[in-house]
């Protein structure tokens, strides 16, 4: 290893740390909230499966971003700079602010990305909204109030069938995890592309160690029972039964799969996007309507709960366009001029 790689290296650890300590608990915080009586190993070891199979399938097919890196400008060597933004990122994560690192890092690699990301990010928070408010509005009288009466276990019916239902959470926490997975893990490995000369794939052994690095990580994130972001998912309503936690997750994996693969037409499916947008425009569509339907009213903490998460969010926005403004001031080129 030569003293050059050392960016490389260090921003691939602080970038995975920074991901899986952040936005992975945005994927797999109601699957948590809704075992946490199971063993934290047992729960790890569901996830990280899912984990090896998409990366071992995306590497051995010569794309271990899945594409969401094609209209990233990626440099064929890495300069100290880039060591910045996943360090702010893990900084940020410990007071458990739900910030993008797709904004925070991706942006750092190609500024002339942004405004498509943040077009993308905000109609993806639309969508979820409008998803979340429109499905509660509907379903809430018939599952919420449904769950929130009995609880799981209590009778055989459908409804609270615990058999059926912690099947049926697995699955669909299974969909969700993979849509996910093939969206953000191009933000830990635009850093061991950028090693790879910025194109291509990256080697056998650089896989595999990276591979046991983030099955580390996810392990000690499973351990720690989702650290701070975690406290995000704990604040919504019912999001511990596992029976609403399967809707959510069904919900929030359909929508990146429409992005994902661009079903409605509306965006550019290579361009990677925030799903941590996402995840909280289909929270706060799913809070407020459900309130409403189930009491006939929206409470002023729960306007207040969900500003206070757009406000976090959109902080690392300003964090991201902050750092590129300065690096390129640093380096002696506009920031408009990308």
């Amino acid at each position: 290893m030569s003293f050059a790689e050392l960016p490389m290296i260090l921003g691939f650890l602080l970038a995975a740390y920074s991901v899986v300590g952040n936005d992975v608990i945005q994927t797999l915080g109601t699957f948590l909230s809704s075992n946490e009586k199971r063993p934290w190993y047992v729960l790890w070891a569901f996830a990280a499966s899912i984990l090896s199979a998409v990366l071992i399938f995306g590497w051995a097919n010569g794309d271990i971003d899945y594409g969401r890196l094609d209209k990233i400008d990626i440099p064929e060597t890495l300069s100290w700079w880039f060591v910045l933004p996943p360090l702010v990122l893990m900084f940020i994560t410990r007071f458990g602010i739900p910030v993008s690192t797709t904004f925070l890092i991706l942006t750092f690699f190609s500024p002339k990305a942004l405004n498509p990301m943040v077009i993308k990010s905000v109609t993806g928070y639309l969508v979820a909204f409008g998803t979340g408010a429109f499905v509660y509005y509907l379903i809430s009288s018939i599952t919420e109030r449904r769950f929130a009466e009995k609880q799981l276990g209590a009778d055989n019916s459908f409804w609270n069938n615990k058999q059926f239902w912690t099947i049926a959470q697995w699955f669909a926490t299974g969909f969700l995890w993979w849509q996910w997975l093939t969206q953000d893990l191009a933000n830990i490995y635009v850093y061991l592309l950028a090693g790879a000369g910025g194109t291509g794939n990256i080697d056998a052994l650089t896989f595999f160690l990276s591979l046991f690095a983030i099955l580390l990580l996810l392990a000690y994130t499973f351990y720690a029972k989702g650290g701070a972001i975690q406290n995000i998912v704990k604040r919504k309503n019912n999001t511990d039964d596992i029976r609403s936690a399967t809707f959510i997750d069904l919900i929030y994996g359909v929508i990146l799969y429409l992005f994902k693969y661009n079903a409605l037409g509306l965006w550019e499916g290579k361009i990677p996007m925030s799903t941590t947008w996402v995840f909280l425009g289909l929270l706060a569509g799913r809070e407020l309507f459900m309130r409403l339907r189930l009491e006939g009213k929206v409470l002023k903490e729960d306007w207040k709960d969900i500003g206070l998460d757009l406000i976090k969010v959109f902080s690392g926005l300003v964090i991201s366009i902050l750092l590129v403004y300065i690096m390129r001031l640093a380096q002696g080129q506009p920031f408009f001029s990308v």
